[in-house]
């Protein structure tokens, strides 16, 4: 088969579909092009960024016929960010394209179809994750930072806001961050091997607003572990358990094999709503 696309070649595309993560895709000459941050029905110019024998990837550069179902994205980090991918499509309309993400899935190897029915949304589709997992690096100052990695990298993106996390666990992530660099601790360098902060999670009961703090560490202990663990069941009470876990590995893996508990019962409660249907 001949590849009719190019690397870093531009081309005018209609976009055919949506993806299983949202990406648009279009074909040119029976060939796939998946575009990132493209929505079906749109007419788009795109830049080719990389070329397989089955499939390319590309970015749009001009959206030449808008969909109705695109809104303004409401986060400055959303081009970067790998955290989410829908936030250009009204929220109405990506229960559509995960419905048939998945519609598509089930039927690919059944011999009778099957109906999908409609995904139930969210009355309220904000902030409603209810664990968060920050990544802790350093910026060019040499400063500690937390943040999300940047798509498909580990490069940190430092964020203002997130819409999909609860706003309490950027808060303590803050204070973690600010106690590192005041007391200057250090933080792990995946290069290097050395430092002691890698990551930290919060875990959130919706219902309960109990959390749960995680610190995951590169060493068993840390200068100032006490006064932090003081300090932040002070500064946010609702705080019930927190854990230190211990990964020892130079891995993309977050979580190592051992966990120490230093505050409260190790986990968390919650409630789950119980539909009736």
């Amino acid at each position: 088969m001949v590849i009719p696309v190019e690397k870093n070649k531009e081309y005018i595309v209609d976009i055919e579909d949506n993806g299983f993560e949202g990406e648009g895709i279009a074909k040119i000459d029976n060939y796939t092009v998946f575009v990132q941050g493209a929505i079906k029905g749109e007419k788009v110019k795109i830049l080719i960024l990389k070329v397989t024998a089955s499939y390319a990837f590309a970015k749009i550069l001009e959206i030449i016929q808008k969909s109705d179902k695109r809104q303004d994205v409401d986060c400055m980090s959303y081009k970067r960010c790998g955290g989410c991918n829908l936030r250009h499509v009204k929220y109405k309309d990506t229960l559509e394209i995960k419905r048939n993400a998945v519609q598509n899935l089930v039927n690919k190897n059944l011999k009778e179809k099957i109906q999908v029915e409609n995904v139930v949304g969210m009355e309220n589709p904000l902030y409603y994750r209810n664990k968060a997992i920050y990544p802790i690096g350093k910026n060019k100052e040499g400063k500690a930072i937390f943040g999300v990695f940047a798509n498909r990298t580990h490069e940190i993106i430092e964020f203002d806001e997130c819409k999909i996390q609860t706003k309490i666990s950027k808060e303590i992530a803050e204070y973690v961050i600010e106690f590192i660099n005041k007391n200057n601790i250090a933080v792990y360098d995946e290069n290097t091997k050395k430092g002691i902060f890698r990551h930290i999670i919060i875990k959130y009961g919706m219902k309960t607003e109990e959390i749960m703090c995680v610190l995951v560490l590169s060493e068993e202990s840390f200068k100032g572990e006490k006064q932090l663990k003081e300090e932040l069941i002070h500064k946010f009470p609702n705080i019930k358990t927190i854990v230190k876990n211990i990964n020892t590995q130079n891995t993309n893996v977050i979580l190592g094999g051992k966990n120490v508990v230093i505050y409260g019962s190790g986990y968390i409660q919650d409630k789950l709503r119980r539909v009736c249907i």
